[in-house]
């Protein structure tokens, strides 16, 4: 990859896939802004990466802080950014909620990344004309499984189950990722709205569930987070693939190997969820009730 004079913004980068990713695209010459909830790691990230990487604080968890990130970047970069790359998330911890009362699951992997898009999307329209910028949106094997109830999103009629919440969200992702190319396509922006995952791959996605607290299922999975996995340096091939290879807008990039838990990245399977158009267009209407953010594009494209 050639990356120079390009602007990347990571999200989640203090360790796993995030740290990785924000190191090879500084290698290739990227400018990247990683983001961190936690300051004081969010600054050894940075110190480890190197090169033209710099540390902006957000908590996706946290609405305001989500909308002084994006006025922060967009200040930092003079609106113009290449490629967003949502890659923050939780895993599997107890039941617990954001600063703005919503389970915190879909508010952090979903609902901040959402609310992110839409305010630096002016920034993704104004990139080079030559060469649309990109948002990449990281999903989940584990989006397969799920179902997502908009009735009851935050979890507070059900009996909360820490593994459909992260289902759930990671198959949030996916719809909002459609749902966003679709309504690229109809008002003409010239910005790919891409999605990816990276397999069974080596992360601390778990092991930051075990220190929050997380429940038995985060040990279950913990374990063959840990031994049974492929290295994060291949984990992070989809991303980089979404984030710069020959992909059009709606692809969904993973691994190739079986089951798509390894391998070289190729064409990735959705849930039959995943892929209702009904389904997607209601998630864009509650994420912009729940975030007060106003989705973009807007109501111009509606159908």
């Amino acid at each position: 990859m050639d990356l120079t004079g390009r602007t990347v913004v990571v999200t989640g980068t203090t360790s796993g896939l995030g740290r990785a990713l924000s190191a090879a695209l500084a290698g290739a010459g990227a400018r990247v802004l990683m983001t961190a909830r936690d300051t004081t790691r969010g600054k050894a990230a940075v110190a480890q990466v190197g090169g033209t990487a710099e540390l902006v604080h957000l908590d996706l968890a946290d609405l305001d802080s989500v909308r002084s990130a994006a006025a922060e970047i967009r200040e930092r970069t003079g609106d113009r950014l290449d490629v967003l790359v949502n890659n923050a998330g939780v895993a599997m911890g107890p039941r617990a909620e954001t600063a703005d009362g919503f389970e915190l699951q879909i508010g952090t992997n979903h609902l901040g990344p959402a609310a992110l898009t839409w305010l630096l999307m002016p920034s993704l329209r104004d990139a080079d004309p030559d060469q649309p910028a990109r948002v990449v949106t990281t999903s989940s094997l584990g989006h397969r499984m799920a179902r997502l109830d908009l009735s009851d999103l935050y979890w507070t009629r059900r009996r909360y189950s820490p593994v459909a919440a992260y289902g759930a969200s990671k198959l949030a992702n996916l719809l909002f990722a459609a749902e966003l190319d679709r309504r690229l396509r109809l008002s003409g922006d010239p910005v790919l709205s891409v999605a990816a995952h990276p397999g069974m791959t080596e992360s601390s996605l778990f092991e930051n569930s075990l220190r929050r607290g997380g429940s038995a299922w985060s040990r279950v999975f913990a374990f063959p987070d840990r031994f049974l996995v492929q290295p994060v340096a291949e984990g992070i091939t989809p991303q980089l693939a979404a984030a710069n290879g020959p992909v059009h807008g709606g692809d969904y990039i993973g691994p190739s190997g079986r089951g798509e838990t390894r391998g070289a990245p190729g064409p990735a399977r959705r849930s039959r969820a995943a892929t209702d158009p009904v389904l997607a267009g209601r998630l864009w209407q509650v994420t912009a009730a729940a975030t007060g953010v106003t989705p973009d594009p807007g109501r111009r494209v509606e159908p």
